[in-house]
């Protein structure tokens, strides 16, 4: 079956169909890594957006129901330059094709995806269609230019859990998760540290947080656009000084805010396995797991309160912060890069040092 990329800018790409027999629409974004396709398809950061993959070959290993990050696929669209038609591993459980029909998702094969790449690093990231079912490249281009732009979008509360859920019932540390769009490895992370884990909305008020007694609240990851999404910014304010805060990507992004900081879109985002990024404390060098497409403005941050611990060496963008005072800290990557790189995995030994050293001074009701 035919399909068509068609971009709001007026590029069309034509390819054949490999996913389901419908239409896709979002934001174009591309992703550099070799592996792990399972899990950005069922990333909740990707809610939103069509995806293209810049490595060649995708779908060579299958899929399974054990590499997933949320419960359903979260992006609206896949983008390949060749879906395999072989799915061979010990561990696969299913065909990548298959997979996407038996979800609603469509993806599309055989466009030249270096091109595309291109187009998305020169002009930025593109609202896009992706279709099986029109062939009326003008009527397409006028509906991809009728997408709503990710700034301003609040695709948190979205994304997130209705209301609570509890992880694991038991373990030395309490952490309570406030979930806008959180990935399952940053559970499984805090679980192999004998953590007991609790969900909350990001809906969630500070009062009801409080209530659960945490050592420690984890703002996750998620999709969209940071600013919108106060009622965790008013949280998160709340909590300063009162227990261990420690935010990852979209989690980063809210902490900063709720410091005082402003966010910004960046020009096509950071969406790969392989983002270099220096820890400014130790001079050690880690690759990364990204996937954001804003970031937080540096110098809108107060230096004397707040120290940068981390930088992006592809283009020098603010990667990490700690409050010089306050138990509060947060990186732009994702320590639980599942499936690797695990070169951060050592941010969750810091969180619970902090929450081991910054016990709760009041214990709510």
């Amino acid at each position: 079956m035919k399909a068509r990329l068609v971009l709001e800018d007026g590029t069309v790409f034509q390819g054949s169909s490999f996913g389901a027999d419908s239409e896709g629409r979002g934001e174009v974004v591309f992703n550099t890594s070799m592996t792990g396709y399972q899990e950005i398809l069922t990333d909740p950061s990707y809610r939103g957006q069509i995806v293209c993959m810049t490595y060649p070959l995708i779908g060579n290993y299958g899929v399974n129901g054990e590499d997933i990050e949320s419960e359903r696929i979260q992006v609206e669209g896949f983008v390949v330059r060749e879906a395999s038609g072989i799915a061979s591993n010990r561990r696969s459980e299913g065909e990548l094709c298959d997979y996407l029909q038996r979800h609603g998702i469509p993806g599309i094969e055989g466009i030249d995806t270096r091109a595309l790449t291109r187009l998305l690093r020169q002009r930025g990231s593109l609202r896009g269609i992706i279709s099986t079912s029109s062939d009326d490249d003008r009527e397409l281009i006028h509906s991809a230019k009728s997408i709503p732009d990710m700034i301003g979008r609040n695709l948190a509360d979205e994304v997130t859990i209705p209301g609570m859920k509890v992880w694991r019932k038991e373990g030395s540390h309490h952490v309570v998760v406030i979930d806008c769009g959180v990935k399952y490895n940053i559970l499984r992370e805090l679980e192999r540290r004998d953590c007991r884990v609790t969900l909350v909305s990001s809906r969630a008020g500070t009062d009801e947080i409080l209530r659960l007694r945490p050592d420690g609240v984890l703002i996750s990851n998620g999709p969209g656009d940071p600013e919108p999404v106060e009622n965790v910014t008013d949280v998160a304010r709340d909590l300063l000084g009162e227990i261990p805060l420690f935010g990852i990507c979209l989690g980063h992004q809210i902490i900063g805010i709720a410091l005082g900081g402003k966010t910004y879109k960046l020009k096509f985002g950071h969406h790969g396995g392989n983002h270099p990024v220096k820890d400014l404390q130790t001079g050690r060098i880690a690759i990364t797991v990204q996937n954001h497409n804003f970031c937080v403005d540096i110098d809108s941050l107060n230096k004397g309160e707040i120290e940068i611990t981390h930088m992006n060496l592809n283009d020098n963008t603010l990667e990490g912060l700690r409050h010089r005072t306050l138990p509060v800290f947060s990186v732009q990557f994702h320590p639980e890069a599942s499936p690797g790189p695990n070169d951060s995995k050592y941010l969750f030994e810091e969180f619970i040092k902090m929450m081991k050293n910054n016990a709760p001074k009041k214990r709510h009701t």
